[in-house]
């Protein structure tokens, strides 16, 4: 029997770009279309001209590229004029000459008559098509695609006009994205456009790396400075002179104070008057005395130096005049980095400082500005939780979430919708080797950072001792075999002379009291499991290694016969059929028997369970089933594993999507599941993963191969929120999908869950499968087409 199996997609996402109006690497502004995929022409200016939609689009379809490459294919109509007309590192797809006479009826022409385009979005702001305005309505709407208009700017109180102007765009249009509330409200109000047709997609941020702020500073030479920072292309309307006519006062009180001006001129400003402003700027702070406490980085950063300069500094301003600025993508990057701002009232600030996530103040008001951050300088604690609230208010806006939600709208648009395909990030070990010191790994983090204060256990580092083992089977890193050895290690310290484990382990690694207190059935069983796996690969292993984990098993497994933890039971089957030793056929058969009875006993027509509830880690109890059956051919495993993960994917598989069981509410027997949001945490969908991938390799039946790929994209954010679960520039995983956020916080469960899933993913996407086919039969005395064949009549749910 032949086995199809899809490579498996293999692509570094696109961390970082470079910042908007800063020096950026180039982005294809066309890939080439995949067969099947939709085609999104974006009609904008793009770098290198130098224009904050130019940034904002390349950030955007960088973000769709590294997603959705396999679902949308993104191209550019690059916007011109006859004063900039910039040189591309790659051609766009086409050029439209604003200022040129036919060139907007031309461009249509073409547009409508390339059958490969389905949907143009048109990145609006009027000036950029001030010159030819009756050209640019006339061009739109001879369009015979489907319309997307991104609204940059939305002025309130238009005159007669601009409301019809603005009418017309969003009448020829499917949607209208708009980045603020605000802006959403005043299209409603004083243009009265249909909300229906309105999306709200915030302006998209970086995603970035734990840091040190100290060493920053220190790298930086500002060790000691009380670092405030302001960027972008500067020009009279970002008002620097507010925050120089404050300084004097700051200084006074915090002569450590050191204001960073991040960004040369405008170029559009510089054209016409050179160097002007700057040098009034200089001027001031040589009028002002403030020298020491000002330097102007002058230069054009690239988008890592610049993310630095954001983070280690202590307080962000942004001191805009301009009371329509609807979004600032500068404001954007400051928040999302952690610094605490202060900021003019425009309405993008408005919205995301409200509560304690940074301060208002008025316009061109340097008295304001000074009592507010004399305020946040003389407090540590402020800072700080202004800090993790601005982290967890930005989270959603990661260019990550945009594309995600950019992706929806297109699919939603379109005149024949599909399935978004989403792309499977590269395997990353990042965050578990910043987790692991050499005690063990550790058990918590403040967002991306290491909690060591919060200790270790042995939950955590079986399960990393499991996905090391696998990492290693894929990959052969020497460099796993270290980490192998840091977890074994930490579970063979937990061991006590009468073959129990201690689970919990202090920063000092002193067992503490926490382990006199809880059941720690739990923990035996997942570190017989993990054990079980380490002895399974050892013709690959070490023999040190895996000498090691079979001796640490035969002291524990003696004892192990009166624990009655259902999911105890069934991670220790899992163990014991990996360790594949004769002498505990028996125990693993006892076991086995034990889940088959609470089946029997629980079990009835419209519930097909081993308890009269579904909690957490549902899926291991099947899937240890599966590997009874496996050890034993007893068919009874097998018929009973079959119908209770049936049963259970008939529970979580809502309308094609994954919502395993919360933990706000577990499903009870008699009753509905809940409608209550939230309470989803990776370890369960990583379970339902790995208990996927047996069923799929056992029986080669697709359908259980497409659920995976179904599951696991709950981590890249097809789940309700429509967020990423997994963060591509730290390599961790969020720690819950609650009802209407993200727990950013990436400690060890969830980021191991997540790498576990990840590597059934690269195995089942890969011929490692066969292997495991193969192998499997070898120890059934089965063979592999046999084997096949045996499971082939299953039919899915």
């Amino acid at each position: 029997m032949t086995t199809h199996l899809l490579p498996v997609i293999m692509k570094f996402p696109n961390f970082i770009n470079e910042a908007t109006l800063f020096d950026r690497q180039s982005t294809p502004v066309a890939k080439k279309a995949q067969k099947n995929n939709r085609h999104i022409l974006f009609i904008t200016t793009f770098p290198p001209r130098a224009c904050g939609i130019a940034t904002y689009t390349q950030d955007l379809i960088s973000a769709l590229n590294d997603q959705f490459e396999n679902s949308l294919t993104c191209s550019v109509c690059a916007l011109e004029n006859n004063l900039e007309q910039p040189v591309y590192l790659q051609k766009p797809a086409y050029i439209l000459n604003t200022d040129a006479s036919n060139a907007f009826v031309k461009m249509a022409f073409q547009i409508n008559r390339n059958p490969d385009i389905d949907q143009v979005v048109i990145q609006h702001e009027f000036g950029l098509f001030a010159s030819k305005e009756a050209d640019f309505t006339q061009f739109y709407q001879s369009l015979n695609k489907s319309l997307i208009f991104v609204f940059h700017t939305v002025l309130p109180n238009p005159n007669q006009a601009l409301k019809l102007k603005v009418q017309e765009m969003a009448a020829a249009a499917g949607s209208v994205v708009v980045m603020t509330q605000h802006a959403a409200g005043l299209l409603i109000a004083d243009y009265a456009i249909d909300s229906e047709k309105i999306t709200v997609i915030p302006h998209g941020t970086h995603l970035v790396p734990p840091t040190d702020r100290v060493q920053l500073k220190q790298n930086h030479g500002l060790t000691d400075r009380k670092v405030l920072s302001t960027f972008g292309f500067l020009s009279s309307s970002k008002n620097i002179e507010t925050t120089l006519a404050a300084l004097p006062r700051i200084a006074q009180l915090h002569p450590e104070v050191l204001f960073l001006i991040l960004g040369k001129t405008h170029p559009n400003v510089a054209k016409e008057e050179g160097e002007k402003y700057i040098n009034s700027l200089r001027a001031m702070v040589k009028d002002l005395r403030m020298e020491p406490h000002v330097q102007f980085v002058n230069e054009y950063l690239a988008l890592p130096r610049l993310l630095e300069f954001l983070q280690l500094s202590d307080i962000y301003l942004f001191t805009s005049k301009d009371p329509h600025q609807a979004v600032s993508g500068t404001f954007s990057y400051a928040v999302s980095c952690g610094c605490p701002v202060i900021s003019t009232p425009i309405p993008h600030a408005k919205e995301v400082l409200n509560g304690n996530n940074g301060i208002i103040i008025d316009f061109e008001c340097p008295d304001q500005l000074a009592a507010a951050v004399i305020l946040l300088l003389n407090d540590d604690q402020k800072r700080h939780e202004i800090s993790m609230n601005s982290l967890h208010k930005m989270a959603a806006t990661a260019w990550n979430n945009s594309a995600i939600a950019h992706a929806r709208l297109f699919n939603k648009q379109a005149e024949h919708p599909k399935p978004l395909q989403y792309c499977i990030p590269a395997v990353s070990l990042d965050h578990i080797r910043r987790m692991t010191t050499d005690i063990g790994l550790i058990q918590f983090a403040h967002i991306a950072n290491p909690d060591v204060q919060s200790g270790y256990t042995i939950d955590d580092n079986a399960r990393a001792l499991i996905a090391l083992c696998q990492h290693y089977e894929l990959f052969k890193k020497p460099a796993d075999l270290a980490l192998i050895s840091i977890y074994l290690q930490f579970i063979k310290n937990g061991l006590q002379p009468n073959g129990r484990l201690l689970n919990y382990v202090n920063e000092h690694n002193e067992f503490t009291d926490q382990n006199h207190r809880e059941n720690l059935e739990d923990c035996h069983g997942r570190a017989i499991w993990a054990l079980g796996y380490v002895v399974s690969l050892h013709q690959i292993l070490p023999k040190a290694l895996t000498h090691e984990a079979d001796w640490i098993l035969e002291q524990i497994i003696p004892h192990f016969s009166t624990i009655h933890s259902t999911r105890a039971i069934a991670f220790a089957i899992k163990g014991l059929h990996f360790q594949h030793n004769p002498a505990h056929l028996f125990l693993l058969q006892t076991l086995a028997n034990r889940l088959v009875l609470m089946y029997r006993h629980e079990s009835s027509k419209d519930w097909l369970w081993y308890e009269n509830y579904l909690t957490y880690g549902n899926s291991v109890l099947p899937e240890a089933l599966l590997c009874a059956y496996l050890s034993t051919n007893e068919r009874v495993y097998q018929k009973v594993a079959i119908e209770s993960f049936d049963f259970l994917l008939s529970k979580i598989i809502v309308k094609g999507h994954l919502k395993v069981i919360s933990n706000k509410g577990w499903l009870i027997k008699g009753t509905e599941p809940t409608k209550q949001l939230g309470g989803e945490q990776p370890i369960d969908v990583a379970y339902t993963i790995l208990a996927l991938e047996k069923m799929f390799y056992l029986t080669q039946n697709e359908y259980y191969k497409t659920l995976m790929t179904t599951s696991f994209n709950w981590f890249l954010g097809d789940n309700h929120l429509h967020q990423i679960m997994y963060n591509p520039c730290t390599g961790g995983c969020y720690d819950g999908l609650e009802a209407d956020n993200v727990n950013l916080n990436q400690g060890a469960e969830s980021t191991v869950s997540y790498l576990l899933a990840r590597l059934a993913m690269e195995r089942v996407l890969s011929k490692h499968l066969l292997n495991r086919v193969q192998e499997t039969a070898l120890k059934t005395n089965i063979t592999a087409p046999q084997l096949v064949e045996k499971f082939n009549y299953l039919e899915p749910v």
